[in-house]
C-alpha cells in the first residue's frame, strides 16, 4: 500500500509523471485521486503516476450539448442505468474499437483487476447505455470520492451511445450536488461539450474545495 507521494511539483514539467512504481491496491488509489494524482500505465507491470502541469476539467454550468446531438438523443431509444455492469463497461473500455493504434492498452490487466476492486469497494462507478433489446452498447466508468468525479473511460458500440451515458451521468452529479468533473486530459470530444484546461495549481484548489 503507498502511504505517501512525492510533492506534485517534483512531476515532469511537460507529461505530469510524478512517480513510478508502486501497487494498485484500493487504498493507494484513493490517496492518489484524493491528492490530485492518477495512474496510466502503458505496459503491464509498470505503473505510472501523473500530475499533469494542465488538467482536463468539465463545468457543468459550462455544458454545451450540440443540437444535432440533442435531435440524435430525442429519437434514441436508449435506456441508463448505473453501477449495473460495471465490469462489462471496464471491458468494453479496455477493448474499445474507437481508440487509436495503442491508445486502449493503459487499461491493462492489472488496471482492470485494480477498478473492479475499487468498484467493490464503492469508489469506482459506471454509467451505462442499453438499447432497446437490452444490449449495453455504451458506457463510462470513473471513480467518485464525496463530490468529486474523476472520468476514466468511455465505449460505444451504437453511435451516440457513450454521449448519452455521460450526460445522463451529469443529470445524475448534479442532483447530487456535483458542479464539476475532472477529466483528466482535453479531449476534442469533451471539448465540444465546453470542457477546459486549468493550471495544476487551480485544479487543486478546486479538489481541495470539493472534498
Amino acid at each position: 500500500m503507498i502511504t505517501a507521494f512525492p510533492p506534485l511539483d517534483y512531476a515532469e514539467p511537460e507529461s505530469g509523471l510524478l512517480a513510478v512504481g508502486g501497487d494498485l491496491e484500493v487504498e493507494s488509489l484513493e490517496l492518489a485521486y484524493r491528492s490530485g494524482i492518477f495512474p496510466w500505465p502503458h505496459r503491464e507491470g509498470e505503473i505510472l503516476w501523473f500530475a499533469p502541469p494542465q488538467r482536463g476539467i468539465l463545468e457543468f454550468k459550462d455544458l454545451h450539448i450540440p443540437r444535432r446531438l440533442q435531435r440524435h438523443l430525442k429519437k434514441a431509444a436508449f435506456t441508463f442505468r448505473m453501477n449495473t455492469n460495471f465490469e462489462s463497461v471496464i471491458h468494453q473500455c479496455a477493448a474499445s474499437r474507437h481508440r487509436g493504434p495503442g491508445q486502449g492498452t493503459w487499461i491493462t490487466r492489472q488496471m482492470l483487476d485494480a477498478y473492479i476492486a475499487f468498484h467493490a469497494a464503492g469508489f469506482a462507478k459506471s454509467f451505462e447505455a442499453y438499447n432497446e433489446s437490452g444490449k449495453l452498447v455504451g458506457g463510462m466508468y470513473g471513480v467518485q470520492i464525496d463530490r468529486y468525479f474523476a472520468g476514466e473511460s468511455m465505449f460505444y458500440l451504437e453511435t451516440n451511445a457513450s454521449k448519452f451515458a455521460l450526460l445522463k451521468a451529469i443529470e445524475h452529479f448534479q442532483e447530487n450536488g456535483l458542479t464539476w468533473m475532472d477529466i483528466q486530459m482535453e479531449t476534442p470530444l469533451l471539448k465540444t461539450f465546453g470542457a477546459r484546461e486549468i493550471s495544476r495549481d487551480a485544479f487543486m484548489e478546486k479538489l481541495s474545495k470539493t472534498l
